[in-house]
């Protein structure tokens, strides 16, 4: 009788496996299938109308502040506005049409962008999205606003992101940049790029420098009797290294190329910024925005907020933001081990990439 028990009981226990297991193929077959639908596209731009958004807020607080007349006068204020405009718009196409020489004519455009990066600039991806987006549709009299915050990074990733917002500049599209909390070290080199430099009166400016760290395991290995072999064809392939023994040949080698990227990182923030006392604020210290603003490195104090704001009852102000479509696969459990990997590769490469 108990074997017969033993064996119900095992075969029910078999059974739940199965279920599980066949669940779980099936749940990974759906998402293999809507990932696979899904593939051909990466990323969108979504636009947002901060104009008008403006004017609803506004709406919104003075329907608490007016009573009703006042309120009803100035939708019927606001109408009679906008109908002026649409007929003077109508008229001027009409017009255009009429001497063959029509054109897409609109008020100037504020368009907003926003940059977060991080220490490898892979924001950067989205960054020229949006600015190529901006310079297809860009008319006479748009202009852009950068509202920057990053810490700096990569070399070769910020430097791509300041070519990106020199397109802009490039096209004659004069660009604003404000920094609410942190333009620092990489993150400046973007910020030198603007025709206008603002910063909150405490955010973080400058850090005009160079730097790169790893940690070294050698004498661990040693100690533990672990051989670490790496061949390389070259006499400075390979300099400092995580595992083997370092020299002071590959270190005097890997300081000159650090020594050599803050020159051109000077010379680069020379060049955008030609009143700056270069040689005073390279030193790889950082500022407030208002000692910034005293040793030139910001031309003003204010926020972003201002900014938008005020361009807000001046012109149509849109925010610009690519948004790059992810995976149903990348969503789910098993990102820890994804951003573990990130990790290691980015101490890695720390100790052959320069950090700006």
């Amino acid at each position: 009788m108990r074997t017969l028990d033993f064996l119900l009981d095992y075969g029910l226990f078999l059974a739940k496996i199965a279920t599980l297991v066949i669940a779980l193929v099936a749940i990974l077959v759906i998402i293999k299938s809507v990932s696979g639908k899904n593939h051909g596209s990466k990323g969108e731009l979504e636009i947002i109308d901060l104009t008008e958004k403006y004017k609803q807020t506004t709406h919104h607080l003075e329907s608490y502040l007016h009573d009703d007349a006042y309120l009803k006068a100035r939708d019927k204020a606001e109408k009679k506005e906008e109908k002026a405009k649409h007929k003077s718009v109508e008229k001027e196409v009409k017009k255009a049409a009429k001497d063959g020489a029509l054109a897409a004519q609109r008020d100037p455009h504020l368009f907003v962008l926003d940059f977060h990066g991080s220490i490898d600039a892979k924001e950067v991806t989205s960054l020229r999205e949006e600015v190529s987006a901006i310079l297809a549709v860009a008319q006479s009299g748009d202009e852009v606003l950068l509202r920057l915050e990053s810490g700096g990074g990569m070399v070769h990733g910020y430097g791509l992101a300041a070519s990106q917002l020199d397109r802009l500049k490039s096209a004659g599209l004069p660009l604003t940049i404000a920094v609410d909390k942190v333009a620092a070290s990489g993150g400046y080199m973007m910020a030198c790029i603007a025709d206008k430099l603002v910063a909150a009166p405490f955010a973080i400016v400058g850090s005009i420098g160079v730097i790169a760290q790893l940690p070294n395991f050698n004498k661990l290995l040693k100690k533990n009797h672990i051989e670490f072999e790496q061949l390389t064809a070259g006499e400075f392939k390979r300099t400092l290294t995580m595992f083997g023994e370092n020299t002071d040949k590959a270190r005097d080698k890997f300081k000159q190329e650090l020594e050599d990227t803050h020159v051109l990182f000077k010379d680069f923030i020379r060049e955008h910024r030609a009143s700056l006392d270069i040689d005073k604020v390279s030193t790889g210290e950082h500022w407030f925005g208002t000692q910034a603003k005293d040793l030139g490195l910001v031309d003003d104090i204010r926020t972003s907020d201002d900014l938008v704001t005020e361009a807000c009852q001046q012109k149509k102000v849109l925010s610009v933001h690519y948004v790059q479509k992810k995976k149903l696969t990348e969503k789910l459990p098993g990102m820890a081990a994804e951003a573990a990997d990130r990790v290691l590769l980015k101490l890695i490469s720390r100790g052959q990439r320069p950090i700006v």
